[in-house]
């Protein structure tokens, strides 16, 4: 698999699309990192870190608003064939301020408010409305 985070957040649009209460993900650190900036934004509901036949995963219990999930949608921004840049003054808006945007800075992943307010760019992973 060339691209692990397109990978991650699709399973969790997938899983939402189906009514899934929970998904399981293979664990890596970024996966965990953009996990919990999604539970601290409200997304998810809760993330753990578990073993399965030795193995280490990632479980996210999916949170819905009634029977309409919190997520309605997401999008991969910078691929591993195109990356995508953005200094502080340039980071996009989701959905007019409605969603996020996660960067990847020197000061580690940071939604794209706490990027302009700590005045940093950096590499735009993905946007989730």
């Amino acid at each position: 698999m060339t691209d692990s985070i397109g990978d991650f957040i699709i399973r969790i649009k997938n899983a939402l699309l189906a009514g899934h209460k929970q998904i399981v993900v293979p664990f890596s650190n970024l996966k965990l990192a953009v996990a919990d900036m999604l539970e601290a934004e409200g997304y998810v509901s809760s993330v753990e870190k578990t073993q399965v036949d030795g193995h280490p995963q990632l479980m996210l219990q999916l949170k819905y608003q009634g029977r309409v999930p919190t997520i309605s949608g997401v999008k991969r921004l910078s691929k591993p064939g195109r990356r995508l840049y953005a200094s502080s003054g340039e980071l996009p808006k989701t959905l007019g301020g409605y969603g996020i945007t996660i960067i990847s800075t020197n000061k580690g992943l940071l939604t794209d408010a706490q990027a302009r307010k700590q005045n940093v760019g950096g590499e735009l992973i993905c946007q989730v409305w």
